[in-house]
């Protein structure tokens, strides 16, 4: 697999990503910058590191969930994991500008 296929696969997994919201937040994960990386190796098997906004997050079960089916659900995902990390902890100044334009923080 070539870095061009792997990057196209890395983009399309973003893709997905901002297609979920935290649904406290009215803000895609993504933007919030829950998304600490993005994996994507040459089996097409992809591994996410992301956060929460806080360990006792309402959504701490089902999120992670969310994101590993959705991001199965790309022809040219064969696999999917998705890692919990709290290292760093999540603040407000890891959104993005628009993030934080759309919640008023600008």
């Amino acid at each position: 697999m070539t870095d061009i296929e792997v990057q196209d696969i890395g983009d399309k997994v973003v893709t997905v990503l901002k297609t979920i919201y935290d649904p406290e937040i009215p803000v895609d994960i993504y933007e919030l910058g829950l998304i600490y990386d993005v994996f994507v190796n040459d089996n097409c098997e992809v591994k996410i590191l992301m956060t929460l906004t806080s360990p006792n997050c309402p959504v701490a079960e089902t999120l992670p969930v969310e994101v590993e089916e959705k991001v199965k659900t790309l022809e040219e995902v064969k696999d999917a994991e998705v890692e919990i990390t709290f290292d760093p902890t999540w603040t407000q100044d890891m959104m993005s500008e628009e993030a934080r334009l759309e919640l008023g923080f600008l």
